[in-house]
C-alpha cells in the first residue's frame, strides 16, 4: 500500500516522515515528525526556538489554511532602540547591519520562539499522533549523533560577503554552544564525523514527559528567560506565554488555468502571486529556458516585487498591506508593459553592498488520503545562543527588522517582520498538481518561482524543477548559477544588465516539491542540499 511521499533537505528527516506515514500517521504527523529531526541533525537550519509557516490542504477534514508561526518582536522593544546603530543595508533587503551586530548575534537578537507551539497545535487539530512519539526520533539524533552532512559543514563554515557575523563566530559567542560545537582542540566537526547533543535530547525528553506548555509556561520557560535576561535579551515570561500560531486563509492567484494558493503576509506568497501575474504577459516557453530574453524578463519581474515588498509588505496587524493591488491582474499588465517597453526597475538599497546567510529548511508531504502540508521553518539567522544545558539555538530574527522607525517592517513590540518563506500549492481544479517550498533568506520567492514555471511552462517533472539552474534578482545585480550558460550571461551584460556569477552549481534557495499527475506522485529534493524525495 502506498501511504504518501516525503522531500526535504535532510535524509534523517525524510526518514521520520516517511516512517509515520507507515505507522498510520496521515501528512500532519509526518510532516511534525520530520521537522522535529530537522531541529536536531540541522540545528542552524530550524529549531524548536525557531519561526515558520505550515500550509495544510487537508480535504477530508474540509479545511485549508495557514498556520502562520512568525517570531515576534520582544514586548519589551522600542521603535528607536537600534536608530543609532545603523551601519548599512543588506544588499538584497534581508535586513541591516548594525554597530556590535546586536540584531543578528546574542540575546538582543531573539524573538519569541514560535515553532514548537505551533507543532503541537497542528498535530493536536490534524494530527494522529501524540509529539511525545514523534519527538523520539529526534531525540535518538541528539543523544545517539548524527553524522554531518556536506551543507551543514559548509553552513559552519562558509563566509558570505562583507557583512553578516561567520556562523562560526556565533559558535565562539554563547558558553552553551561552544561545548556542543567545538571538539577540544577547538576544531568544528568536518563531514562524517559524529555530533552529539545529550543537552538537546534531555529538553525533548522534558518536553515528551511534561508536554509543550512546559517550554512556555513551565520549568523549561522559566529556564529560557532567566538566561536570556541575565545577559541583556528582552524575552520575558509574557513573550513566551503570549507565543501561538495565528490560523489564515491562504491568499489566491491563477496562472495559466491553475489556481495558485500560499501564505499571506508577512509571508512571502504575495511576492509569489504578484511575479506570476506579471509573468503571465509573457510566452516564457517561446523564450527558451534560461534564455537571455527569459532570465531578463523574470528578473525584473523578481526586482518590480522586490520594491514593493520593501516599501509595502510587513506584518497586517501593524501595516496596511495594499494586498488587493499587489495581487490584481491589472496592476501586473501594467508592469508587464513597463517590461515591455525596455524599463528597467531600479532596487534602492542603503549603504554598501553585503550577502547573507540564508538558514531555513522545508519539508513537502502528500498523503495516501489526499492530505498535503508544506512547511518552511528556520531560526533566520541563528542567534548563535544556546542556553547552557537546554541544547537548543535560538532564533535571530531581529536581524530582519528595520532600525529605521516608519518602515512596514520597522521594530513595535510584539511585531513579525517581513519574511520570504512562501509554501506554495497549486491545483487543477480542485486537485492538488505542484506543492513546492524551500528555505533560503530572500532567495526563497525566486527559487520557489522558478519551479513553479519549470513545472507549469516547461512541463519539468518534480526533480527535474527543482533541479534545473536558478538565477536571482533581489538587487540590480542578476546573480546566476555556476551552471547558467556563460554565453547567456554575456548577452545579458551586453544589454547593460550587471551579474555576479557563483561557484555554486545549485544555489538561491533549496527548492523541495512534490507533483500530482495523473494520480501518481513524484518528488524533488534540491540537490544542493543533503536531502531526499522519498514514497513509502
Amino acid at each position: 500500500m502506498t501511504h504518501g511521499i516525503v522531500t526535504a533537505p535532510q535524509p534523517e528527516a525524510v526518514e521520520a516522515g516517511a516512517e509515520a506515514l507507515k505507522a498510520g500517521g496521515n501528512a500532519v504527523d509526518a510532516a511534525i515528525a520530520c521537522a522535529l529531526v530537522q531541529t536536531a541533525v540541522d540545528p542552524q537550519m530550524s529549531g524548536i526556538a525557531g519561526f515558520g509557516s505550515m500550509h495544510l490542504y487537508l480535504p477530508n477534514e474540509n479545511q485549508h489554511m495557514v498556520l502562520d508561526f512568525h517570531g515576534r518582536a520582544p514586548l519589551a522593544v522600542t521603535p528607536d532602540m537600534w536608530e543609532d546603530l545603523i551601519l548599512h543595508e543588506a544588499e538584497d533587503g534581508f535586513g541591516f547591519i548594525l554597530e556590535g551586530r546586536v540584531n543578528e548575534m546574542g540575546y538582543q537578537s531573539i524573538t519569541t520562539p514560535m515553532s514548537l507551539r505551533a507543532y503541537a497545535t497542528a498535530l493536536e487539530r490534524f494530527g494522529t499522533m501524540d509529539i511525545a512519539e514523534l519527538i523520539k526520533p529526534a531525540i535518538g539524533y541528539a543523544e545517539d549523533g548524527f553524522m554531518v552532512r556536506p551543507h551543514v559543514s559548509y553552513f559552519w563554515n562558509v563566509v558570505e560577503g562583507t557583512g553578516r557575523v561567520p556562523t562560526i563566530e556565533k559558535f565562539k559567542s554563547s558558553v552553551g554552544t561552544k561545548k556542543i560545537y567545538f571538539k577540544e582542540d577547538g576544531s568544528l566537526r568536518v563531514p562524517g564525523e559524529i555530533l552529539k547533543n545529550p543537552d538537546m535530547a534531555k529538553t525533548y525528553r522534558r518536553i515528551a514527559e511534561n508536554g509543550v506548555d512546559d517550554f512556555y509556561a513551565g520549568a523549561i520557560a522559566r529556564d529560557i528567560v532567566a538566561d536570556i535576561q541575565a545577559n541583556g535579551g528582552l524575552i520575558s515570561m509574557e513573550d513566551l506565554a503570549a507565543a501561538k500560531p495565528e490560523e489564515s486563509q491562504p491568499i489566491w492567484g491563477e496562472y495559466r488555468g491553475l489556481k495558485v494558493a500560499t501564505n499571506p503576509p508577512p509571508g512571502g506568497g504575495v511576492m509569489v502571486l504578484e511575479m506570476l501575474n506579471i509573468l503571465e504577459n509573457f510566452d516564457l516557453k517561446a523564450m527558451g529556458h534560461n534564455s537571455a530574453d527569459y532570465i531578463a524578463t523574470v528578473s525584473e519581474a523578481m526586482k518590480i516585487a522586490t520594491v514593493d515588498k520593501d516599501n509595502h509588505v510587513g506584518d497586517p496587524r501593524f501595516v496596511d498591506v495594499p494586498l488587493e493591488r499587489l495581487t490584481s491582474k491589472a496592476y501586473a499588465a501594467e508592469m508587464a508593459a513597463r517590461i515591455k517597453s525596455g524599463e528597467k526597475t531600479h532596487v534602492p538599497r542603503v549603504g554598501p553592498k553585503t550577502d547573507e546567510s540564508k538558514d531555513t529548511t522545508h519539508v513537502s508531504v502528500v498523503d495516501e488520503f489526499g492530505n498535503c502540508v508544506s512547511m518552511t521553518h528556520s531560526l533566520g539567522m541563528p542567534s548563535g545562543v544556546v542556553s547552557d544545558g537546554l541544547g537548543f539555538m535560538y532564533n535571530g530574527c531581529m536581524g530582519v527588522f528595520d532600525p529605521r522607525p516608519g518602515n512596514p517592517d520597522s521594530l513595535a513590540p510584539g511585531k513579525s517582520r517581513f519574511t520570504a518563506m512562501c509554501p506554495t500549492m497549486l491545483f487543477d481544479g480542485d486537485t492538488p498538481f505542484f506543492i513546492t517550498g524551500a528555505p533560503g533568506g530572500t532567495f526563497i520567492t525566486m527559487g520557489v518561482l522558478q519551479s513553479i514555471l519549470n513545472a507549469v511552462d516547461f512541463g519539468m517533472d518534480a526533480q527535474q524543477a527543482v533541479a534545473a539552474p536558478r538565477f536571482c534578482t533581489t538587487s540590480d545585480t542578476i546573480d546566476v548559477s555556476n551552471r547558467v550558460l556563460r554565453s547567456v550571461e554575456a548577452e545579458l551584460q551586453s544589454r547593460g544588465y550587471p551579474t555576479r556569477r557563483t561557484y555554486l552549481s545549485y544555489h538561491f534557495a533549496g527548492v523541495h516539491a512534490v507533483r500530482l499527475q495523473d494520480g501518481k506522485w513524484d518528488g524533488g529534493a534540491d540537490p544542493g542540499r543533503d536531502g531526499m524525495a522519498l514514497e513509502v
